[in-house]
């Protein structure tokens, strides 16, 4: 890894590099949805990408710009399920052997979905490991290369293709993306998808939003330094529980991100039914909180047009059968 900051360039590259592997997924509009809110509203449907979610692009980036240097070794990564299976099926891809810390509390779903890809799956606690020292430590042992979720230069880049997708996309229907709403655990797709859009809209706006008492980007960007979450702070959004923001990251958003929003988990809920009942989309509950910032009014989209990123759909069952208990409030 590099303490560089990845530039449109690296971007550019990455969607190249990984065009064969990825899924350009769909840039959708709702009728209902717009009528709503009172503004165009451009939805990027990631949950649709192959493992079903965004971090495939980051991945994929990382795992074939390893291959290119000549790497033939084994490849270590800690997550909490996304980026789980993302580095598990883009090794699998490269006929490469993975190694997948993940917290024992992890959706079920995603650690059986991460083996499925092959990977070698090591449990941790996540209120009392360091879960980096042990994938670090993993590494030495193999000698394999760690792909971080977010603070990597590759894995930004590879994020940042679906901003470049979206402004491409929006452009090609005649359209100017005023606003951009992203999901924030460590700030890698806010980062990637920030520097791509703003590529091509100079002029669009970049929100950071995340879970009510999670809100380490919105104060962080207030204060000017990279503040962290307390212990606990339980959230529905399992996928955004990063106590702050990586140094790469940050240091990317301070200077493009224009805030942050935060919403509450019956938002998000509201959100999953919103997108089940009007969109035909499952989303997970990190994949729906853009959305429930829109519907629930935490950000105002009047008289704009606001891409949001729907980063994923790797939902339980039991929590969508929860979500979809606010049907009738949709």
């Amino acid at each position: 890894m590099t303490d560089r900051l990845p530039s449109i360039e690296d971007i550019e590259t990455a969607r190249a590099r990984c065009a064969a592997r990825l899924r350009h997924t769909p840039l959708l509009r709702s009728a209902a949805l717009e009528r709503r809110i009172g503004g165009a509203v451009l939805l990027k449907a990631e949950n649709l990408q192959h493992t079903g979610s965004f971090k495939l692009r980051g991945a994929m980036n990382a795992v074939l710009a390893l291959v290119e240097q000549g790497h033939t070794g084994g490849i270590v990564a800690f997550s909490s399920g996304n980026h789980a299976q993302a580095v598990a099926y883009a090794a699998a891809a490269a006929g490469l052997k993975a190694t997948i810390f993940m917290p024992a509390d992890a959706p079920a779903i995603k650690t059986r979905l991460t083996k499925s890809w092959g990977a070698t799956v090591v449990p941790f606690n996540r209120l009392t490991d360091d879960r980096e020292a042990l994938a670090r430590a993993e590494c030495e042992r193999i000698g394999g290369a760690l792909i971080p979720p977010y603070d990597h230069v590759q894995v930004m880049a590879g994020q940042g293709t679906a901003g470049l997708e979206i402004a491409e996309d929006a452009r090609a229907s005649g359209l100017t993306v005023d606003a951009i709403l992203a999901p924030v655990s460590g700030g890698g797709l806010l980062a990637g998808a920030t520097l791509a859009v703003q590529s091509r809209f100079p002029a669009a706006k970049s929100y950071a939003v995340e879970p009510e008492g999670r809100d380490d980007m919105r104060r962080s960007l207030l204060s000017g330094q990279r503040e962290t979450n307390g212990p606990g702070g339980s959230t529905l959004c399992d996928g955004l529980l990063s106590p702050n923001q990586g140094h790469l990251t940050f240091a990317v958003n301070k200077d493009h991100v224009a805030g942050g929003v935060v919403v509450t988990d019956e938002a998000v809920l509201e959100a999953m039914a919103f997108a089940f009942l009007h969109l035909k989309l499952v989303l997970e509950p990190s994949g729906a909180i853009t959305l429930g910032a829109l519907l629930s009014g935490a950000f105002d989209g009047r008289d704009k047009t606001t891409a949001l990123l729907l980063s994923g759909g790797n939902v339980d069952p039991a929590t969508f059968e929860r979500a979809l208990a606010y049907a009738d409030k949709v």
